[in-house]
């Protein structure tokens, strides 16, 4: 029996005004998210990523930033037309965020507690008493010793890690039907990262949370995630199941990722990379994105846009190899790319 959708994007455009034009940060994005599940976007810095999260939450600064097209359904609702109102309503309470440094997400002014007591009764009325004894409750679950301690301590006395184990209880303070984590364990070492993963974990598989995971670290989204999305210059180039991505990578830009990985075993001395660099977003230009760094492309990927073309078993991809119509160039260029 198929899962409820807990979320869905359909072709998001989020742009942002510069001096040098509009840009389009998400450049016609849609994805899905169901109950219980835990979904991966990957992707460069710059590539849309978290300006695709903090559209979900309607946190982009506008101006410059604003979603002009595209829609965000939450369960039944259109949430790109929610009032603010009915946005901090959402936020916190049914949609957490768990956003990318601990240190400035948190208030220095008030403690630990103040402030996770803050997110609980902002949303349900509980006595202050009530509250206190929840926010104690919660940093138990995220692995904080000594919790009745820390809640009144202040974010300067915790170490990185502790912070964003105190992110991760506010954030599901309110057992929300989803938790969207921007680059949760960026700059921890990798014990953290592995105890940060696991509380994750937890939380997905006692409360059935769906997580959307944003990360750049392929390693972090083969730990944890189902499925996973590749974006490159505010789209998506390829979906699929995690293993079978990792495995067996369809897109050229996907295959150059892992390609990228340091191998464990093996006598290469320098590590791979992608030749070239991510285009400029201010830069207006045909064809596809990825083309001029793209060693299978062809005349047409300089000319034409391509698709997402639907390759099977729930799996996608944003090139012209898999257009079934190409001629004989691309039927060359796929024999060359599953070499």
């Amino acid at each position: 029996m198929p899962k409820e959708t807990l979320l869905e994007l359909e072709n998001l455009h989020t742009h942002f005004l510069t001096d040098n034009g509009e840009i389009p940060a998400v450049n016609g994005v849609s994805l899905s998210l169901h109950k219980g599940e835990i979904v991966g976007i990957v992707g460069e810095s710059g590539c849309g990523k978290s300006v695709t999260s903090l559209s979900v939450m309607q946190l982009v600064p506008n101006p410059p930033g604003k979603i002009v097209s595209g829609n965000i359904h939450f369960k039944d609702e259109n949430i790109v037309k929610a009032s603010q109102k009915r946005m901090k309503q959402i936020r916190g309470n049914e949609i957490g965020m768990i956003f990318q440094e601990p240190m400035t997400s948190l208030n220095p002014l008030f403690t630990i507690g103040n402030q996770i007591i803050e997110a609980i009764r902002f949303h349900r009325k509980i006595s202050k008493k009530e509250a206190k004894q929840e926010s104690i409750d919660l940093l138990k679950l995220v692995g904080i010793p000594r919790a009745d301690e820390v809640i009144d301590e202040y974010p300067h006395q915790l170490s990185g890690g502790m912070r964003q184990r105190v992110m991760i209880a506010m954030s599901v303070s309110c057992d929300p039907d989803i938790l969207i984590a921007d680059e949760p364990t960026t700059a921890l070492d990798v014990t953290i990262q592995a105890q940060i993963l696991d509380i994750m974990r937890d939380l997905n598989q006692e409360r059935e949370t769906a997580i959307l995971l944003i990360t750049h670290d392929l390693g972090v989204v083969a730990e944890l995630c189902e499925r996973v999305i590749v974006m490159y210059a505010g789209q998506v180039v390829e979906e699929g199941n995690v293993r079978e991505i990792l495995k067996d990578p369809q897109h050229p830009y996907t295959k150059g990722l892992i390609r990228s990985l340091p191998k464990l075993h093996g006598d290469e001395q320098t590590l791979y990379s992608i030749p070239g660099t991510v285009p400029n977003p201010g830069l207006k230009k045909t064809g596809c994105q990825f083309a001029p760094r793209c060693e299978f492309a062809f005349d047409r990927c300089f000319n034409e846009e391509p698709e997402l073309y639907n390759l099977g078993d729930k799996r996608t991809s944003r090139c012209f190899l898999y257009d079934k119509k190409e001629g004989d160039a691309a039927e060359h260029a796929e024999s060359t790319l599953g070499s």
